[in-house]
């Protein structure tokens, strides 16, 4: 696969010249020359293969040869929220997500989560998305939202018909193949009690145990994203 780089910009067939960290990237960090393929794309599910035509201290010259659409999407809606972790790990978190194929991540506020992510943060969170839909080779980025109150997210009217709620005290079980669907995991030490009576009797939740052991909300969130893209896959 080409050289990937993100353009916020509509792209057609044609010439292009490309500025700022992007161009940075190509001619600095990837040390990419004039005739070298590279591919495109600004996250409305095509890929643009094109080729480097000069480059100068501020700007990279492209030609946008082709207009690809490959299938690399799931197929259905797959909606994740869950908690931000702390540090890294939310990083982890949003490459391994958008490398698995979902949709849509939602930072949620419940009683025991600890980090509330700003505006800044969330450009910052979209930035992962980027960088991993570069590598992983999505068209379409997945979307990160802003940070919702656990009992505001279960009454959106827009939620799937799917709700599966990650919760460690109870018994799993199996969910329709292939349908939209929205997960939810809490954070360290999970949802409380009244938040998961919330959900079930409110919002239509169901709930599963992902086994006998306490998992990270990454772990829990990316391990129930993985099971969903398989049982869609299968």
């Amino acid at each position: 696969m080409a050289d990937r780089f993100y353009v916020n910009n509509p792209l057609a067939i044609g010439w292009l010249e490309l500025r700022g960290s992007e161009a940075h990237h190509l001619a600095r960090v990837s040390r990419l020359r004039p005739g070298d393929p590279v591919c495109l794309f600004n996250g409305n599910g095509s890929q643009y293969p094109a080729t480097v035509q000069s480059i100068s201290r501020q700007s990279v010259v492209l030609e946008i040869l082709a207009i690809e659409s490959p299938a690399r999407e799931l197929g259905f809606h797959l909606e994740v929220a869950a908690p931000l972790p702390k540090g890294d790990r939310a990083q982890f978190l949003l490459e391994k997500l958008t490398e698995l194929g979902v949709t849509s991540y939602v930072p949620i506020r419940s009683q025991r989560s600890v980090v509330h992510p700003g505006e800044g943060k969330l450009d910052k969170l979209q930035r992962y998305v980027i960088e991993a839909s570069k590598q992983c080779g999505r068209n379409q980025l997945m979307r990160v939202e802003p940070l919702t109150d656990w009992e505001g997210y279960c009454k959106r009217n827009v939620l799937p018909a799917v709700r599966i709620l990650g919760h460690p005290t109870n018994e799993g079980k199996a969910w329709p193949k292939g349908r939209d669907t929205a997960i939810a995991v809490g954070p360290e030490g999970g949802f409380t009690p009244q938040e998961v009576e919330y959900a079930q009797t409110r919002g239509g939740w169901q709930v599963v145990s992902l086994g006998p052991r306490i998992l990270r909300v990454e772990t829990a969130a990316l391990v129930l994203a993985a099971l969903t893209a398989n049982i869609a896959s299968n």
